[in-house]
Parts: C-alpha cells; sequence; structure tokens
C-alpha cells in the first residue's frame, strides 16, 4: 500500500512539474500589448503600437552595450531572419522588433549603427529597431513579464528571454536569449504558425 501512496504522489508531482513547464515555456498565453506607446525607430520613424500591422512578431529585449547575451540573441535573429527571408516570409508574415532597455545612451544613432552590422538598412527590412522613454519601454517589457533594473554597475541585470506572439498578440512561445536561442526551433514555430 505503500508503494501505491509513494508511486501516487511521484505521478503527481511530475504532473504538476510538466503542467508548470508547458504553461510557462510552451503556452505562455496571451499579452496585451499597450497600445498607447509611441517609440522612435533606429531610422528616426515614429512606431505607434495601436497602428503595428498584424503580423507574426519575436521581440527581443537588450542594450547595445550588452558584453554578452544582448548580440548573441541579436546575431542568432539575423541568421534566423536568413533563413525566413529564403522562404519568403519575413517582413510580409513576420517581423523582429528589437527594443533597447537602456534609452539614455541607445539613441537613435547607436541604434542605427547597431542595426546596421546585422545588415539591418531601414525600417522596410522588416525588422524594427526602437527607443523610446523609460516610461514607454517599461510598459512593453512588463506586458512581457520581461524585467530589468540597472544596479548602477554599467550591465543592465536582465531578464533572458525573447516573446515569440502571433497576429493576434498571443504569446506562444518564449525562447531563451544567448547562446540557447534555438534558431531551429523558432524557425519550426513560426513556419507553424504563419501557415
Amino acid at each position: 500500500m505503500k508503494k501505491i501512496y509513494i508511486t501516487f504522489i511521484a505521478l503527481f508531482v511530475l504532473g504538476v512539474g510538466a503542467g508548470i513547464y508547458y504553461l510557462e515555456i510552451f503556452r505562455p498565453g496571451t499579452a496585451e500589448l499597450p497600445e498607447d506607446v509611441v517609440m522612435e525607430t533606429a531610422f528616426e520613424e515614429t512606431v505607434n503600437f495601436n497602428e503595428l500591422p498584424k503580423r507574426a512578431r519575436l521581440i527581443e529585449f537588450m542594450y547595445t552595450s550588452c558584453p554578452d547575451v544582448c548580440p548573441v540573441t541579436t546575431l542568432e535573429m539575423a541568421k534566423l531572419k536568413s533563413t525566413l527571408e529564403e522562404e519568403g516570409v519575413f517582413g510580409d508574415k513576420v517581423e523582429f522588433i528589437t527594443i533597447t532597455i537602456d534609452p539614455e545612451h541607445d539613441t537613435t544613432e547607436v541604434l542605427r549603427d547597431y542595426a546596421g552590422r546585422f545588415e539591418v538598412e531601414s525600417d522596410d527590412d522588416g525588422w524594427l529597431f526602437l527607443t523610446g522613454s523609460e516610461e514607454e519601454t517599461r510598459k512593453i517589457a512588463d506586458a512581457l513579464d520581461f524585467a530589468y533594473r540597472d544596479p548602477g554597475s554599467g550591465e543592465i541585470i536582465h531578464s533572458t528571454y525573447t516573446y515569440f506572439m502571433d497576429e493576434n498578440d498571443n504569446l506562444l512561445e518564449k525562447f531563451t536569449m544567448g547562446e540557447d536561442f534555438d534558431r531551429d526551433r523558432a524557425y519550426k514555430r513560426i513556419m507553424r504558425t504563419i501557415n
């Protein structure tokens, strides 16, 4: 009888753990992107979040002086962009949005230089690099549960996820940033969603 209870408890714990993992990683749920946010692109155009086209989008938060996960993630996204361009879907059915969490330092000029490193030369490339006030930035980050803070050391401490949303702003999946960014998994998820 004792073995049955132990087995039942073990199965229950595994089931709860699997459920939490599913809800956190595979099906995070809906996210309301605030519509009252206005930001500026690296190419000095204004973006109103209430006017974003209905597209699937991968959203990245970063800052240009980040020493590790941010530039690695942006590089992986650039490689993913190339694959999606080969499929003929990038910019039309799916777009990328990169938002700086250091708007004081990351001016449009700094962001334009950063975007250029990843072969993004205009807002028409399907990848927006955005900067805005601290308040606007925080609204978007809070909507996606992306946490960050500046302890005053010059390095911003932040969450390590990118966020994939469908055209109806359903948050479908979070991908780990940095070297653990799974480009193949992201590609398959994007293609499954837009087709």
